[in-house]
């Protein structure tokens, strides 16, 4: 059977990247947290399109000494794969490419962990839960491999990258490692590991530690993580919301050093992407019927690409390390007489010459340093997203310099009043962390008053955890206890959710487009209980299906990304997905808005409160 692959949707190839074209690859979900993707779940949805399955014979073994290198094996020579995610939105988009680099190679994708002979985890070590979690798949892994099964264990990730060679150590079934600065060396780090069990550990472990190989001036024929976004390729059933929402990575690592966050020990210094790569990427993207891009990006608004700095041998720009936070404040200017993009110029391109994409949205900003320009940008631009996701993190001057977070609270205040001048309709969400080191009860009620003044639509809300390879391990110690980190965490919850009520409650008689994304967690929880709905990890539920509902209860989002609730006709679900919707809201609560779906009405403007922060 003819092997095919979706289209390449990268720019066009240059001179010196030429693995970008040898490598067509394309979008390939696994299960990721053990579900189904949604579009497949939804009754009326339409067919998946006719592909060529790779590597059908699943019981060829991965434990052959004569396998050959990857780009020469045929594809029942390579296995199944499955595939975990845990963590970010940067990890979901690293995991789609890695998968579309696997399958142009021969290797192919299974939903569930039983069926896979290779078994890879994308890792995060910033939440201590997802760290659990990995641990606990890959202790069920190492029970499987001591039992006689042959299995190739791959960690990829930022636990991969802090722990290092270490994790292999405590945990001999894991045969590679990959970190995510490093992710274009994983075909050959996994051939390796299929070689042989008894390779040198050196030949199974890319991680680029202290120092990188892309940290100084980089070229695009020595970067070829940059070719993993060049080359990728999109496959519309396999994708969010029906094939119609995609991220795009704009920088990779961190400057920022935060010093309870791993980030910057994990995936490098700040590197920002050529604008033009990400704009055709953006293009390519819409070419391929999606309508909605978030961009991607540790502190977006930091994003600032000086041309002519770094290129390849022809004179093509290339990725290049990001100035410093001097040059970043003083924007342009401090880049006299050569060509600058700054965010909000890459903002206004992707806008105004890709016209398809119908909601632009981007994560994550830094409080300081977020401009008028950009603030313009977005209230000039009718399709990009008025959301803003700004983690204050406290709201304490004392702990914001622990934290080395590089602004006060007074900044903070002055950011939100400047965005909801230029912006009065925008929604902003956030992210707080209690029981910090040495944190008083006076440095924890000035958190709760920040809650009160800038009234997120919503905030992530966390109690503080050591984290290993962190500043703050080291240099305080962890004296909250735990009962009090409790405390402090369960009352900004009822805070934040009594605000977020009274947000939503604004809402309920008006009219909003919502962007159909998938069932809703209700839902989605009735199917499983139903047997309707095949899961990764656990398998298929048992015992007789119920028969089908008329109804199916959607969730979507409005551009300031409040969660609507619709329930429609279910033989109409699979049409809607992926689709802007007109909603009356007839019902709210903390967590999301209910409505029906109308026709014809426009949306209703969100009437904001009185004065930009509450007094």
């Amino acid at each position: 059977m003819t092997e095919t692959h979706e289209p390449f949707i990268g720019p066009s190839p240059v001179p010196g990247t030429e693995f970008a074209a040898a490598c067509p690859t394309r979008r390939h979900s696994a299960a990721l947290g053990g579900t189904r993707p949604h579009s497949e779940t939804l009754r009326g949805a339409k067919p998946a399109p006719q592909r060529t399955s790779l590597g059908r014979n699943r019981h060829a073994t991965l434990y052959n000494r004569r396998v050959r290198d990857p780009s020469q094996s045929s594809p029942e020579q390579r296995g199944a794969v499955y595939l975990e995610t845990f963590g970010c939105q940067m990890n979901e988009l690293d995991s789609e490419l890695v998968r579309g680099q696997l399958v142009a190679l021969g290797y192919r994708f299974v939903e569930s962990v039983d069926e896979a002979q290779v078994i890879l985890f994308n890792t995060c070590s910033v939440r201590e839960q997802a760290e659990n979690k990995a641990y606990s798949r890959i202790g069920l892994v190492g029970k499987r491999k001591r039992a006689g099964e042959q299995i190739v264990l791959g960690v990829i990730g930022c636990m991969a990258e802090r722990d290092g060679v270490d994790m292999i150590r405590r945990h001999p079934q894991i045969d590679l490692l990959c970190g995510p600065g490093e992710l274009d060396r994983l075909p050959q780090l996994l051939d390796n590991a299929v070689r042989t069990g008894a390779v040198d550990v050196a030949d199974r472990v890319a991680l680029q530690g202290n120092s990188t190989r892309r940290s100084s001036t980089l070229s695009a024929a020595e970067d070829n993580l940059e070719l993993l976004d060049l080359s990728r390729a999109f496959d519309p059933d396999r994708a969010a919301a029906g094939g119609r929402s995609a991220y795009v990575r704009i920088t990779r690592g961190c400057n920022k050093f935060c010093t309870y966050c791993v980030v910057p020990n994990t995936r490098g210094a700040e590197v920002h992407r050529p604008p033009d790569h990400i704009v055709e990427e953006c293009r390519r993207l819409a070419d391929h019927g999606v309508i909605e891009v978030t961009l991607l990006g540790q502190t977006v608004n930091h994003y600032l690409y000086v041309h002519g700095s770094a290129v390849t041998v022809d004179g093509r720009d290339a990725p290049q390390v990001g100035p410093g936070l001097a040059s970043v404040r003083k924007g342009a200017s401090a880049f006299a007489g050569q060509r600058v993009t700054t965010f909000a110029d890459l903002l206004r391109r992707i806008h105004e010459e890709v016209p398809q994409i119908l909601r632009l949205r981007f994560v994550t900003s830094y409080p300081r340093d977020f401009g008028d320009d950009i603030l313009q940008v977005l209230a000039d631009s009718p399709r990009i997203c008025r959301y803003l996701h700004v983690p204050p993190q406290s709201g304490s001057d004392r702990i914001l310099r622990m934290m080395n977070r590089g602004y006060s609270v007074g900044e903070y205040f002055e950011f939100i009043e400047r965005a909801r001048t230029f912006l009065p309709d925008v929604m902003i969400s956030g992210d707080l962390i209690v029981g910090f080191p040495t944190e008083t009860e006076e440095d924890f009620q000035a958190t709760v008053l920040l809650l009160e003044r800038v009234r997120f639509k919503n905030c992530f809300i966390f109690k503080y955890s050591p984290r290993p390879g962190t500043t703050a391990i080291e240099r305080f110690v962890d004296d909250v206890a735990e009962v009090e980190k409790r405390r402090r965490n369960n009352e900004l919850l009822a805070t934040q959710s009594r605000i977020s009520s009274e947000i939503h409650a604004g809402f309920v008689g008006r009219t909003v487009d919502a962007f159909i994304e998938r069932q809703s967690v209700r839902e989605q929880k009735q199917r499983r209980r139903a047997g309707m709905v095949q899961l990764g990890w656990e398998g298929r539920s048992e015992g007789p299906a119920e028969v089908a509902p008329t109804t199916m209860q959607l969730t979507g989002r409005t551009a300031g990304d409040l969660i609507v609730a619709v329930d429609v006709p279910a033989n109409d679900a699979g049409s809607l997905l992926g689709r802007v919707v007109r909603v009356e809201v007839v019902g709210s609560s903390p967590l999301l808005l209910t409505g029906r779906l109308v026709d014809d009405v426009a949306p209703t403007p969100f009437p904001f409160v009185e004065g930009v922060l509450s007094r």
